[in-house]
């Protein structure tokens, strides 16, 4: 099995197995077969308990005598642990699943921008800033522009000094990569800088009610600009 310097053998070992039982290669219910898994990842016993003790974690695995170690049923899969999200999105972005992160967006996100309005220092502001000037300077890069929207919505989330919140980054951001993605490749989408600067410039001004109309709008924008793929 490779080793990827970044996450290192264990962290790739979970990466695996969750990915699996995501996408269905591995189905709820199923006895996992550590020296089979061993064998075909070429790692130790040891390795796998680590990863399969993450796995469990995440509500992914259980363990009980005489049966061993096996998937637990769906319901029991933490769906806001930022892997499991990931793994299910890569396995199977379906559009009921793209509609579920955008209603989580439009809960959670004005929201958040007037509690970051009302919140917000000016390491928030310079994060916000940064992440603003990076979409300006990738315009004509869709990649590049994702990322910088990620950094401004994931910025918007911590300003508001709500560990709860923050902590939804990783629904906010699959639900917001899968569309940027999308949009971002297709000439005819509107330009996202404007939305964006008016949520900035509210949250600057610790406007709250302002800051979550312009994070609604925004919202809507997104969702007008996604209709117009008719995927």
């Amino acid at each position: 099995m490779t080793r990827y310097s970044a996450r290192g053998l264990h962290g790739q070992v979970v990466h695996e197995l969750g990915a699996r039982i995501l996408s269905g290669r591995i189905l709820p219910g199923t006895t996992i077969d550590l020296s089979s898994v061993e064998s075909e990842l070429g790692i130790s016993r040891t390795v796998l308990r680590e990863s399969l003790k993450v796995l469990a974690a995440k509500g992914l695995v259980g363990a009980r005598q005489k049966r061993g170690t096996f998937v637990t049923a769906p319901e029991e899969w933490n769906m806001l642990d930022a892997d499991v999200l990931r793994w299910r999105v890569a396995a199977q972005p379906t559009q009921a699943l793209l509609d579920q992160l955008a209603e989580v967006r439009r809960i959670v996100e004005p929201a958040a921008a007037a509690l970051a309005a009302a919140r917000r220092g000016d390491a928030d502001l310079d994060a916000l800033e940064q992440a603003l000037a990076g979409m300006d300077a990738a315009v004509h890069d869709p990649a590049d522009v994702v990322q910088a929207d990620l950094r401004f919505h994931t910025a918007l989330l911590e300003a508001t000094h709500n560990v709860l919140i923050a902590s939804l980054k990783g629904v906010i951001e699959q639900g917001l990569r899968q569309r940027d993605l999308l949009v971002h490749a297709n000439p005819g989408a509107a330009d996202p800088l404007p939305s964006h600067r008016a949520v900035l410039a509210a949250v600057r001004a610790r406007d709250e009610p302002v800051a979550e109309r312009a994070m609604r709008a925004l919202l809507e924008q997104a969702a007008a600009d996604f209709a117009q793929l008719n995927l």
